[in-house]
């Protein structure tokens, strides 16, 4: 019985899949023909590519629904369970920045930064300031869940902190902070360590799974923004900031040019 219930859940996932991917596919294709005019081999690459993205989609929401889902709901009424919650806490830190690092649209994100301010904020700075802004967030959404806090007595001040830091940092820093708090909420964070909480309020007493067990995704969107706002004060207060370093990258370029 259990077998044909996953069986059914893949064939389910694979209806899904393809139906979100059709679109873009049926876009490309559409382009080619009276747009991109690609070669034949690019165009044969890309086709592999969507089959790759499908494949990999698929395994990976499957693993997560029978894998991931299960173990860390599994995980939090084990460790609910205890007599020592507060560990909780610095655990919740730990799955937190682990889980950031390997987030693959976090990697992606960084990279692009790099790239974009050419070299000036390194991919692994930008990288370590979402994994511990991130680490802070689980371990202040386990403490949430633990002691029961009301999630607005930490949204509110969290956002009014962010506007007053998006004056501070200056623009780029608070496009590219924003981006961050989106990116960070990726399948890695929502799937396993939401989990987690949900299944520590589960077990735990006078907790709601609902009321308690939700809102980790929100704190988790918050934390990075927070922290890359932050990174980029410091990088004003050491001089120049971001946008006048690229001009006078440029300039240096320019002047080298024959």
């Amino acid at each position: 019985m259990t077998e044909f219930i996953i069986i059914s859940d893949l064939l389910d996932l694979l209806v899904e899949i393809a139906i979100a991917l059709l679109p873009l596919l049926l876009i490309f294709i559409f382009f080619q023909i009276f747009v991109f005019k690609l070669k034949k081999n690019k165009v044969i690459n890309i086709i592999k590519g969507f089959f790759l993205t499908f494949i990999g989609l698929v395994l990976f929401l499957f693993g997560v629904k029978i894998g991931f889902i299960p173990t860390g709901k599994i995980i939090g009424e084990t460790l609910g369970a205890g007599s020592s919650n507060w560990i909780l806490i610095p655990l919740g830190f730990f799955l937190g920045l682990m889980v950031t690092i390997v987030e693959p649209a976090i990697r992606i994100l960084c990279i692009e930064i790099e790239k974009a301010s050419s070299g000036y904020i390194k991919e692994k700075t930008i990288l370590y300031t979402l994994s511990i802004g991130v680490a802070v967030s689980v371990a202040t959404a386990m403490a949430k869940t633990i002691y029961g806090l009301p999630l607005a007595y930490l949204l509110i001040p969290g956002y009014i902190l962010t506007f007053v830091l998006a004056v501070l940092a200056g623009p780029n820093f608070t496009a590219i902070a924003f981006d961050s708090g989106g990116v960070a909420t990726g399948p890695m964070v929502v799937t396993f360590i939401m989990s987690i909480s949900i299944g520590i309020a589960d077990i735990m007493k006078d907790r709601d799974s609902v009321l308690h067990g939700f809102g980790l995704v929100s704190l988790v969107a918050l934390a990075p923004i927070l922290s890359v706002l932050i990174l980029g004060i410091n990088y004003r207060l050491k001089g120049g900031g971001y946008g006048s370093r690229r001009k006078k990258r440029s300039k240096l370029n320019l002047q080298k040019q024959p």
